[in-house]
């Protein structure tokens, strides 16, 4: 069995817009309809009892034109009436005494005496107690009639009975309603080719998106949707193209640890691949010398995977949980920790003591890396300085050192993964080169940024900058105000690898 198509959202859009637009018009058009058909039966009901009172009138202070005097008979009467009254176009007359037909419209109006269910319906009204005003349905014709009882004194009584011939009335009105009925065709028509063409016009971004997602593979996710205006189509383009950029910056990520750890880890694999090749059994020291080698380059193996795992997670958005941290205890503890990377003489230049939102063990450990690469790059005893400042909306943590300081060309490339600079006498200074990638990578986290000053033979200083909303410092008494409307807190899950 071949299942059928589902409809593309175009075709139910212009479905829906055809659909709701027939039941307004025929709901609209039918409730104009049925107020005119009123107002048209009110307009002949008022005519009929406009005719009634006049004939009333006529009855009771009328004379008879032969005479001058009252009438004295019905059959009079009824004569004067049929006389004096012109049916409109699609009324007519008829005068009964008794049950027999007297008098009759001839050439002019509605000819009632023609319609025999008509006149046998209304032959009896001279029996009514008052006048009748009533609908009647005949082979013939629809009317709305008026039917007046008539007598004077003791003469023979009759009726008079008036009638518009309704289906006719209506006529003029279902013409109207007929080129109503033809307007609404052609304006549904019409809708349906603007709805159609302006459909598509609005949904474009989402043929867009599909092609760009039908476009997209898992080693290009460059691609992504031209988007202008401010509408919730816009809107999804938007976040459709956020989303290409998490996922490609995910993907480069993972393609870059992929081969980041391919690149390093080949050495120590080699390195130790061949001394094993190579090794005497037979040789004690060799076969020692051998495994301590391998050892070392095993530890070094796991401090670059536990590197290469921290730079992966840097791209989460819950790498960083920051809170209000006081920054001067926090340099502290930094300082007292620092002291057992070397012998160094470690010196606070600057404290400030201000409470800014920021994950302090990610900021730690980013200091800790700074101060670990202070003294490698330095000379025992000399002086390492630690600072914190304010400015701006920033806070500023730095590290300062008396080492050998970093060649101009260098500086612009040290924050790269795997970039190494030369050590305190021109050979590599080791380690996995990822550590002020991983200092970047935490400011990066914060909103922050991290820079280098340095010179050739005066050593450098790296300072970390994160951004401090709120916190400033009060120039007359030197104290820092923290704003807590503007502290911005962030909320995270605990990070359990932390």
């Amino acid at each position: 069995m071949r299942l059928r198509r589902p409809l593309t959202v175009r075709a139910r859009i212009l479905a829906a817009v055809l659909l709701l637009s027939t039941l307004a018009l025929v709901a609209a058009g039918g409730t104009a309809w049925y107020l005119q058909r009123r107002i048209v039966d009110q307009t002949m009901e008022e005519t009929l009892r406009r005719t009634v009172t006049e004939l009333r009138t006529l009855a009771r202070t009328g004379v008879d034109p032969d005479t001058g005097e009252r009438f004295s008979d019905s059959d009079r009467l009824l004569y004067t009436m049929m006389s004096r009254e012109v049916p409109a176009t699609n009324e007519g007359m008829v005068a009964f005494l008794q049950d027999n037909l007297r008098y009759q419209t001839r050439d002019i109006g509605v000819p009632l005496a023609q319609d025999p269910e008509l006149v046998h319906a209304v032959s009896d009204a001279w029996q009514y107690d008052t006048v009748v005003i009533s609908h009647l349905e005949t082979a013939q014709r629809e009317y709305l009639y008026a039917a007046v009882p008539v007598q004077v004194g003791d003469s023979t009584p009759g009726s008079i009975v008036l009638a518009f011939d309704r289906g006719a009335e209506q006529a003029d009105l279902a013409a109207t309603f007929r080129t109503y009925a033809v307007v609404a065709a052609a304006s549904l028509a019409l809708l349906a080719v603007a709805a159609w063409m302006i459909s598509g016009r609005l949904l474009r971004p989402l043929r867009i998106l599909r092609a760009t997602a039908d476009q997209i593979s898992d080693t290009d996710l460059s691609r992504r949707i031209p988007v202008a205006g401010r509408d919730d189509l816009s809107d999804l383009a938007r976040t459709f193209n956020d989303m290409l950029e998490r996922l490609e910056t995910a993907f480069r990520s993972q393609r870059q640890l992929l081969d980041d750890a391919g690149h390093e880890l080949r050495t120590p694999i080699t390195i130790v691949r061949g001394h094993l090749e190579l090794m005497d059994p037979a040789d004690e020291q060799d076969a020692t010398e051998t495994r301590e080698l391998a050892l070392r380059e095993l530890d070094r193996m796991h401090r670059l995977a536990d590197d290469l795992v921290l730079l992966a997670k840097s791209e989460a958005p819950d790498f960083v949980r920051t809170e209000p941290t006081q920054i001067g205890p926090l340099l502290d503890n930094i300082l007292d920790h620092a002291r057992q990377l070397g012998d160094r003489q470690w010196r606070v230049t600057e404290r400030v003591e201000a409470v800014v939102a920021v994950d302090r063990q990610r900021v730690a450990q980013a200091m800790f890396q700074l101060a670990a690469n202070a003294v490698k790059f330095s000379d025992d005893g000399s002086t390492i300085h630690l600072g914190a400042g304010l400015h701006d909306d920033e806070v500023a943590l730095w590290v300062q050192d008396e080492g050998i300081g970093i060649d101009p060309d260098a500086q612009n490339r040290i924050f790269d993964r795997f970039a190494q600079v030369t050590g305190p006498r021109g050979r590599p200074a080791g380690g996995s080169g990822l550590g002020l990638s991983i200092v970047a990578a935490i400011a990066a986290a914060h909103g922050g940024r991290v820079t280098v000053d340095s010179e050739p033979g005066q050593g450098s200083r790296f300072t970390l900058l994160l951004p401090a909303p709120g916190v400033h410092r009060d120039m007359t008494d030197d104290e820092i105000i923290v704003d807590p409307d503007e502290l911005a807190v962030g909320q995270a899950d605990q990070d359990g690898a932390r």
